[in-house]
């Protein structure tokens, strides 16, 4: 079936935003005392939302609530102004999305990066591109996996969810998918391997941007 709307997660599927990230939490870290992380390390830190990113960042000795407040604090400060200093597309996103637009489908965002974060990313680098909604982390609205995003895109995008498509690099993507009942894209490119995009259940794997767009072609 031609797909009418692609959902595309964002950190590690249309932003390599590591380094910022990697970066920013290293100096919260370092504000309030604790020892810092390699980049690689925060490959398998992030896709939970960034209280979950803070708790696995601290010792473990150290994970209280207080201590993930006080991340957060510094966590904003830096991020807030330091967000693209690294943070690029991946090779092809941009060719994507146009090629998507220009086909009639629908676009949207689904991340568990923070709102504000989320919507300045993509206003930042996407600025001619037109997402029918763009969602992040909001108070009230459970985090991925859970499907609440998709249902409020879906609505949004006045799709059915047989008409969507939904395109992540991690586990926590692939779960949101399935248990939104929507057919799942898993990236090779991201954050994460190959092999936790196949254990998780992805219903297809591609390797370049462009091979997305078989998906939105009808037959």
């Amino acid at each position: 079936m031609m797909k009418k709307l692609v959902i595309f997660d964002l950190d590690g599927t249309l932003l390599n935003t590591i380094a910022d990230l990697a970066t920013s939490t290293n100096y919260a870290l370092q504000q309030c005392g604790f020892p810092e992380h390699c980049v690689e390390a925060y490959l398998h830190f992030v896709g939970n939302g960034i209280t979950k990113l803070f708790e696995r960042a601290l010792p473990e000795d150290a994970r209280s609530a207080e201590n993930i407040a006080r991340m957060r604090q510094f966590f904003l400060e830096y991020y807030s102004v330091h967000n693209n200093d690294r943070t690029r597309p991946y090779e092809g996103i941009e060719e994507l999305l146009d090629a998507l637009s220009g086909r009639g489908v629908k676009i949207a965002v689904a991340s568990n990066k923070y709102q504000e974060g989320t919507e300045k990313l993509i206003h930042h680098f996407f600025p001619q591109t037109c997402f029918v909604a763009v969602l992040g982390q909001r108070e009230g609205v459970p985090v991925k996996p859970a499907p609440d995003i998709v249902y409020d895109i879906l609505a949004a995008a006045k799709v059915e969810k047989e008409e969507a498509l939904y395109v992540g690099d991690s586990d926590v993507d692939m779960a949101t998918a399935k248990a939104a009942g929507v057919e799942s894209v898993g990236v090779t490119w991201g954050f994460r391997s190959r092999d936790e995009l196949n254990l998780a259940g992805a219903m297809h794997l591609v390797d370049t941007p462009t091979d997305i767009l078989r998906f939105c072609t009808a037959e």
